[in-house]
């Protein structure tokens, strides 16, 4: 009798809008909350510019983010890479679950629903 286990690729949407939702959907909750504060800090000390826009009143946050010739690249570049490199962390851990539910297991025939 097979398990019955959760999807796979709404760990991949997840981390796609938040890095570490992804981690946290597979229970990995430290390495997702590692993540996530990587994905933050490179936001708040690398696009320190486009966040203090944030604070003032007279134009949203996304208005602010869109001026592209206020934005420089590395204000971009780096939350950008941050969050590759966690969707591609999220990407090899599902692989290894996958890899994991491809092989029977002779200790537990638990149900996991």
């Amino acid at each position: 009798m097979r398990a019955c286990t959760r999807p796979i690729w709404p760990a991949y949407i997840l981390s796609a809008f938040v890095a570490g939702l992804g981690h946290w959907y597979f229970g990995e909750w430290k390495r997702g909350v590692s993540w996530f504060l990587l994905y933050a800090l490179a936001l708040a000390f690398l696009s320190a510019r486009t966040l203090s826009g944030a604070l003032e009143v007279d134009e949203p946050f996304f208005v602010t983010a869109l001026q592209f010739e206020s934005v420089s690249y590395t204000d971009v570049a780096v939350p950008l890479a941050v969050l590759i490199v966690c969707l591609l962390d999220v990407y090899l851990i599902g692989l290894t679950k996958r890899a994991a539910e491809a092989t029977p297991s002779n200790e537990s025939h638990s149900n996991d629903c």
